[in-house]
Parts: structure tokens; C-alpha cells; sequence
């Protein structure tokens, strides 16, 4: 059986299944990526919760995973060269397990490099800038007399969408008619920001009808269905 025990995660988050991947997490935009890869491709792996409301995010055992304290992080047992390998940023381990896996991202090389290209877009703009939207619209920010900090994240919310609906036109998903890495990137992003943030009206999501069209088809993918629910969150008390 594969030993996990030198990370020190794994004591507050024991493995019931060492050998699968191992997989900390929250059901928010960046952590359902990962779910989403995993629940697509059929790789093996064990969903732990890590509770921002008991900040576990910030205990000594999650940080010695990912000392930035973000979700979503991940232990392969089976890494390169049949090592076990410990990785953050959403962004690095979706294209691990692409590379892994072979599945979702093209091995055509220009069309492989299209597909990295616009999973920095998420990375770089659409993760940060609705992730301040969604702070001034929905959170604290909201308090705020002056609304000149929303208006910001709103124009350059508006600009990226318009970006991504121009690019999708005629096309099935964000890299032509292959579902990648990079769809399971942006489109959780996306629905959160008309969905949890509450913020569609706001950016005039309808304009956007592209990406309306995209996101729909993505939301109907069962794979998508169950790994937005994964890991698991608590039941209310």
C-alpha cells in the first residue's frame, strides 16, 4: 500500500485510499476545476473538504502543502517516476493531469499551446477580476460609498466577456470543437459570476450570448454536474 505518511496534510486529512490522488479542496470556482478534470477523465482520487469557515486553509498541515494557503491543492501517489508528488495553483495541476492523463488538452502542438494561451486568460483576468466583482457586488465592498472600486472590476469584467463571446463565435467551445482544460477553467468562473455572485445583471451577462450558449452546454455535462458538488460541503445545521 503507498505510503503517504511523510505529508504532514495527511494527518488532518487522513487517506481511507493512498493510492488515489489525494485532493484538498472547496466547491469554489478554482477548486471545481480540478473536481471537474477528475470526474471527466475517471482518474481515481479521494475529495477532501478544507473549511474556510474553520480556516483549515490557514493550519499547519494544509500549509505545509501549499504554503500560500489556497485551494485547490493535490498529493499524486503515483507522480513522475512512481514518486509521490505534492502541487498547488489550479492552473499548474489541471495541466498535470492533463499531461497525466492525456485527455483534455490536444497534442497537436499549436492547438496544445491555444488551449494553454487561454487557460492563462482565466488565470490572469477572469479568476482575479470577477473575484473582485464579486467582492464589492456581493461581499463587503458592497458597504462601500464609493463605487468607483465596483465600476472598475464591472468595465473590465464586461471586457473580458466580450473577449471570450467574440472568440467563441462559431465555435463549439473555447479551442474549436475540443472540450480542454481550458473550458474547465473559465466556465465555473463564469457561472459563479451570474450565479453566486448575482452579478449577471450587473455586467449585462445577456449581451454576452456566446458565452451564454457555452456556459449552458458546459453546465449539461454530468461530469460537470457532479464535481461543482465536490468535495462535498457540511449540511447546513
Amino acid at each position: 500500500m503507498t505510503d503517504l505518511s511523510a505529508f504532514a496534510i495527511t494527518q488532518k486529512w487522513p487517506a481511507q485510499h493512498p493510492d488515489r490522488l489525494q485532493l484538498y479542496s472547496l466547491p469554489t470556482p478554482n477548486g471545481v476545476k480540478v473536481s471537474i478534470f477528475l470526474e471527466e477523465t475517471g482518474l481515481p482520487y479521494e475529495p477532501h473538504l478544507v473549511r474556510f469557515d474553520s480556516n483549515d486553509q490557514l493550519s499547519p498541515a494544509f500549509l505545509s502543502l501549499n504554503p500560500n494557503n489556497k485551494i485547490p491543492a493535490i498529493v499524486d501517489p503515483n507522480g513522475p517516476g512512481g514518486r509521490p508528488l505534492p502541487l498547488f495553483e489550479s492552473g499548474a495541476i489541471l495541466l498535470y493531469l492533463a499531461e497525466k492523463t492525456g485527455q483534455l488538452l490536444p497534442q497537436d502542438p499549436a492547438l496544445r499551446y491555444e488551449t494553454i494561451q487561454w487557460l492563462m486568460f482565466q488565470m490572469g483576468g477572469i479568476g482575479p477580476m470577477f473575484g473582485q466583482l464579486g467582492f464589492f457586488h456581493k461581499f463587503a465592498g458592497k458597504d462601500y460609498e464609493d463605487k468607483r472600486p465596483r465600476d472598475r472590476y464591472v468595465a473590465e469584467a464586461r471586457r473580458l466577456l466580450a473577449v471570450l463571446d467574440r472568440h467563441l463565435a462559431g465555435r463549439d467551445w473555447i479551442v474549436g470543437d475540443q472540450y480542454t482544460i481550458a473550458d474547465i477553467a473559465s466556465f465555473p468562473w463564469i457561472n459563479n459570476l451570474v450565479g453566486f455572485y448575482g452579478a449577471g445583471e450587473l455586467v449585462g451577462f445577456d449581451d454576452f450570448t456566446e458565452v451564454k450558449r457555452v456556459l449552458e452546454k458546459f453546465l449539461a455535462r454530468p461530469a460537470v454536474q457532479r464535481g461543482l458538488k465536490i468535495p462535498q460541503r457540511p449540511a447546513a445545521a
